[in-house]
Parts: structure tokens; sequence; C-alpha cells
């Protein structure tokens, strides 16, 4: 593999994760932050889970993950149940409230995302999309 192609991805990386971490901080962009918006769309997919799962699916501390699902508890954008399988545990599943900042902040992204996006060809943006999905992929 070239070094110059290895180090034009890694520089390009840290560019975006830049880029896109100032957008996520961008409060006219709404109110959540990016662990916010990653468990909620999480929720919003899967459905109820516990931290343990969530811990596993993001490759994070159970601690790390506890903090954020009790920050979204307290937003009231998740909800706690009684895990049916284990009493002693705790399933969280997103409330109307978390679904709709949710669905608020992804539009707001994906606004700002299409206007960056509009001088590309439809191939162009199906190409990058299927890529960088590959990409984060070969992390998992």
């Amino acid at each position: 593999m070239d070094n110059r192609d290895i180090e034009l991805i890694e520089s390009e990386l840290a560019l975006l994760v830049r880029l896109a971490t100032s957008l996520s901080a961008d409060k006219s962009a709404g109110s959540l932050d990016r662990s916010a918006y990653l468990l909620l769309g999480q929720f919003s997919a899967r459905g109820s889970a516990g931290v343990r799962a969530l811990a596993d699916e993001f490759q994070l501390d159970i601690s790390t993950v506890s903090r954020q699902v009790s920050a979204l508890e307290q937003k009231g954008f998740v909800l706690r149940k009684p895990d049916p399988s284990d009493g002693r545990a705790y399933l969280f599943e997103i409330t109307e409230g978390g679904r709709a900042a949710l669905q608020e902040y992804k539009k707001l992204r994906t606004a700002r995302i299409s206007e960056r996006l509009q001088d590309w060809t439809e191939e162009e943006r199906d190409v990058f999309g299927r890529l960088l999905r590959k990409f984060n992929r070969a992390f998992m």
C-alpha cells in the first residue's frame, strides 16, 4: 500500500472529525451532543437496549455509556424500564421527546451536509457514502 495514500486519508480524516465536531458543537444546529445523537439514533433504530449492549455496540466502557444514558434520561429523551429477563437490570427506550429532538437535529445535520455536497453528482455521493460505510465497518 502506498504510504502517501494512507497519509492523505489520515490527514483528511483528522480534518473531517474536526469539522464534524464543530457542527455538533454549534448550538444553532440543535441541542444534542454527538453521544446523545448516536445513542438516540441507536434507540430509534433498534428499540430498547441495556447499557451493556450499548457499550458493546459503541465499544465504550459501561460507565461512560451509563453517564450518557443518564443524561438523556434527565432530559426526558429516554425512559428506564425493568429488564424482564433480568430483574436487576434496566432497559432504556426513546421517548417521543427524544424522537422529536433526534429528528430535528438530524434534519439540521442533513441540510448542512446537503449544502456542502450540492455540487457533487448523485454517483459521487453514492460512492462516497458506500466507501465511508465500508471504512467505518473496518473498525468494528
